[in-house]
């Protein structure tokens, strides 16, 4: 269906340090992370300087503000992931009590400061940082993870209707339960092979390489598209368009081409009346923000541009999904 407009859409992963521990411990990624936490109130400043609607696709776990709250909307079911490494689960006997004592385990105070600017959607990464197409999670316990989230949300003020699956495992066979939890939309991934989700073990240096060459060289086209519910749900899919990468000073040399890419793909979307939707992770500005930040103004200020010549528009996840579907309900 028809957006009518040209439609500019951001989510944000935001995930602390749960979503690496698999990966790095808290003390390897300190650094990034508390640059996140720096950076967060900059990234908030520049979307209120342009009118920029965005999604902070939130993992549930940020919004205890202690442990023993944490514990307390712990769910029974947990996942029982074959690779024990994915269970964020092992690291409570680990954390703080709070966010004073642990900055990198909790953020209230974050999620606080990101309520009080207008257009900023808090949605869902799920409650667990939850795996969804990792061996030895199940339906059951992805219900009981989601209902998590919603509960301790909801108990903060903060309705959630859009979800973004952590590492993108996007799950179809779970739509049932992400319309339980009162979810409207999910960000799907691009169309390309090189995006289908699948298991951190599935995922080849081949592709990986692929991906890298994709943000700086169209190998895969603009990712820009009209949105369509999923087959026997009101969920729509907002797929991700492009992941922007940060500021690498060994690829600094590329940085004209990536942002151009992305540039090229909005201005695409914006005179077909389609969507591109822009997605990062906060503590990608952890590093080098002088830089990150000057490329999202540059995107931005592009932005500001196709409003003014095509009339594109920016906006949340939950917003656009509640714009479609009030169309759909006229159009039958």
């Amino acid at each position: 269906m028809s957006n009518q407009k040209g439609t500019f859409v951001i989510s944000l992963d935001f995930e602390m340090h749960w979503g690496v521990a698999d990966l790095f411990t808290s003390d390897e990624y300190r650094d990034r992370l508390m640059g996140a936490r720096r950076g967060i109130p900059k990234i908030l400043n520049k979307f209120n300087q342009y009118d920029i609607h965005a999604t902070w696709a939130t993992v549930g776990f940020l919004f205890a503000s202690s442990k023993k709250e944490l514990q307390s909307y712990t769910p029974d079911l947990k996942p029982m992931y074959r690779n024990e490494k994915l269970s964020p689960y092992r690291l409570f006997n680990e954390i703080g009590n709070n966010e004073q004592e642990d900055p990198l385990h909790y953020a209230p105070s974050i999620i606080e400061h990101i309520k009080e600017y207008k257009n900023q959607e808090i949605g869902t990464h799920t409650f667990s940082h939850y795996y969804c197409l990792e061996k030895g999670q199940s339906r059951e316990s992805f219900e009981a993870d989601l209902m998590a989230a919603a509960k301790i949300a909801s108990d903060k003020n903060v309705t959630l209707k859009s979800i973004v699956f952590p590492r993108n495992q996007f799950n179809e066979e779970y739509l049932m339960q992400c319309e339980k939890a009162g979810i409207s939309s999910i960000r799907g991934t691009e169309d390309s092979w090189i995006y289908k989700p699948g298991t951190r073990c599935s995922e080849s240096s081949l592709k990986r390489a692929i991906r890298l060459a994709d943000a700086y060289i169209n190998l895969t086209g603009s990712n820009t598209y009209l949105i369509e519910p999923f087959n026997g749900t009101d969920i729509l899919n907002i797929k991700a368009s492009r992941f922007l990468r940060p500021w690498n000073k060994k690829f600094s040399f590329l940085e004209p081409l990536k942002i151009n890419r992305i540039k090229r793909s909005m201005t695409y979307a914006a005179k077909k009346k389609e969507v591109f939707h822009l997605w990062w992770h906060p503590h990608n500005f952890g590093f080098n923000q002088k830089e990150n930040l000057q490329n999202l103004e540059s995107i931005l200020d592009h932005f500001k541009k196709l409003n003014k010549e095509y009339g594109m528009q920016s906006s949340n996840m939950g917003e656009l999904a509640e714009l479609i579907s009030k169309r759909y309900e006229k159009a039958v």
